[in-house]
């Protein structure tokens, strides 16, 4: 094709890509600065999400003498540093329900005091019930092993016997079947050993 034919002015070519022009860009905010403003400075407390736009130079001559906490008293920065733990938000105690404010501390619970425990919810009267037992000295069952349950029966008493129990019935098979008592009787002197080793047991288990 020639240069000079008529088809050629037909042709539809690209453009060469010209150097898009930018936006204007805004000036530097500094008093007496012609240079481009591009760079964000914060403009101050109670002005949050604004900005002075500066050049470089002046930016940086900005944020050197730039304090936030200008104006506020040693106080006031206190609290504004002690909100800013929590991100400025309201916190409530722990127990802010008037039962829990109203109710036993963990020291007083722990301690077990009179006041702490009549303060104390039992609605299935599981503390009482062992207030009373306690009080009753009533002895609580565990389930005996096997050598265990086998001394209470050498000693003809029941699971249930208390210390005093226990003691009383070894003292008087004691006397009973004691050598001297029984005039070298071998059957007496077996029993003799069996309750001592009895008693020596349930001694070392704590029931007496």
């Amino acid at each position: 094709m020639k240069l000079d034919s008529k088809y050629f002015d037909r042709i539809r070519t690209r453009p060469k890509r010209e150097a898009r022009v930018e936006a204007s860009q805004p000036l530097c905010q500094w008093d007496g600065c012609d240079k481009t403003g591009v760079h964000r400075a914060p403009v101050g407390r109670n002005a949050e999400g604004e900005y002075f736009l500066f050049c470089f130079e002046h930016v940086k001559e900005y944020n050197k003498g730039y304090n936030y906490f200008s104006g506020l008293s040693d106080s006031e920065i206190a609290r504004y540093q002690k909100e800013a733990v929590t991100g400025h938000r309201p916190t409530w105690t722990v127990g802010v329900n008037k039962n829990a404010r109203n109710g036993p501390t963990q020291s007083q619970m722990r301690s077990g005091t009179a006041g702490a425990q009549a303060r104390m919810r039992d609605p299935f009267g599981f503390f009482s019930e062992t207030r009373a037992r306690q009080a009753r000295h009533e002895p609580r069952l565990r389930k005996l092993k096997a050598l265990e349950a086998k001394a209470f029966e050498t000693l003809g008493l029941a699971a249930s016997a208390t210390a005093a129990d226990i003691k009383a019935a070894y003292k008087d098979l004691v006397k009973k079947h004691h050598p001297d008592a029984n005039g070298g009787d071998r059957g007496s002197e077996e029993r003799f050993r069996a309750v001592i080793q009895a008693y020596q047991l349930l001694k070392q288990a704590g029931f007496c």
